[in-house]
């Protein structure tokens, strides 16, 4: 018969044993008190520490117009921002000045649309690799000048706050919605060990969403959910939708065949959405391909002198980032421009 664990007797009867069984569920209710009184108190540290570091409410641009069958909503698109990646001449201060005049220009060229027509609602997508990682390929530990850590939690956060402050600044209502990309993929290379659902992509977008809680002008849509990637999402506007993922579920932009098969594939029902576009990053080129009535269109990047696309793709590319304008109810986009960043 085992012996009292508390006491160390041993117990030789079926009465000595149940009270020493008893016993024993005594001291385990004592210990799992002591336990949750410590989590509850960790919960309440942890929301007592960050309660005072969300945002005020942003103040309301005053010319907002009333909705008229004119108005147009505008669509910023970020992708690619590779942050902490270090370049001869791109680093994480050069990305965020970059990130500033991006948009700075989406609002001089969205005034210049509001001289014809109401624009009171901007769209954010989120494409993904907006981080860089540090386990993504070999040697990239020395092409960064900072680890995920604070990629993810310390300057991407404020990056991407100041860039939707400014826009809630200038615009009555912001949507955000986000797609992860490769770089903020876990695990390094393998990336055998993690749920698909974990990516630092998807936890930026969080930490932000958290930062504007308080905040009711703007929405955020991060699809995500235990034990898949969730690569895609498929934002609304009226009667115009665009299919966005990062990109690199292609095989290469040498050829359109790649893109053909999959965006055929994915319209017919692979995915079980419907849309009328396509909107992906990962390539760093601004670049538009028409399937027919699809339009695929490439994401710029405000990373510049990619030293290994010179060496290995003969590629080079100015910085930049795509804004458009899309009427809801006509469903179709009726302008494009390319900030250049540079």
């Amino acid at each position: 018969m085992p012996e009292d664990v508390l006491s160390g007797d041993i117990p030789e009867s079926d009465s000595e044993l149940r009270i020493a069984y008893s016993k024993l569920l005594q001291e385990y209710d004592k210990v799992k008190s002591k336990k949750d009184d410590l989590v509850d108190a960790v919960y309440r540290a942890v929301l007592d520490s960050t309660a005072t570091s969300q945002l005020d409410k942003v103040k309301a641009p005053p010319y907002v117009s009333s909705k008229t069958s004119s108005d147009e909503v505008a669509v910023a698109v970020i992708a690619d921002w590779q942050l902490a990646k270090v370049t001869p001449d791109y680093n994480s201060q050069v990305c965020e000045d970059r990130i500033e005049q991006y948009a700075q220009k989406i609002v001089d060229l969205t005034n210049i649309q509001r001289a014809d027509h109401p624009v009171n609602t901007i769209h954010v997508w989120a494409l993904g690799d907006i981080v860089e990682g540090e386990l993504i390929f070999p040697g990239q530990s020395f092409l960064i000048d900072g680890g995920l850590y604070r990629q993810v939690t310390v300057d991407g956060p404020r990056i991407l706050k100041n860039f939707l402050t400014k826009l809630l600044e200038n615009f009555d209502k912001v949507h955000f919605t986000g797609v992860i990309g490769n770089h903020g993929a876990l695990g390094g290379r393998s990336r055998r060990d993690h749920d698909p659902e974990t990516n630092a992509d998807r936890m930026l977008y969080r930490i932000v969403q958290w930062m504007f809680e308080n905040e009711k002008r703007i929405t955020f849509d991060i699809p995500d959910g235990r034990g898949e990637k969730h690569w895609f999402a498929v934002p609304k506007i009226g009667n115009y939708k665009s299919l966005l993922c990062h990109g690199d579920q292609f095989g290469g932009l040498s050829s359109f065949f790649s893109f053909q098969k999959k965006v055929y594939g994915w319209k017919i029902g692979a995915l079980g959405e419907d849309f009328d576009d396509v909107y992906i990053g990962h390539w760093h080129t601004p670049t538009k391909m028409t399937f027919n009535t699809i339009q695929v269109r490439v994401s710029g990047s405000p990373e510049s002198t990619n030293t290994y696309a010179m060496e290995s793709l003969a590629a080079v590319g100015r910085p930049s980032q795509p804004l458009m304008f899309v009427h809801p109810e006509k469903g179709i986009v009726t302008a494009e421009y390319n900030c250049w960043l540079d």
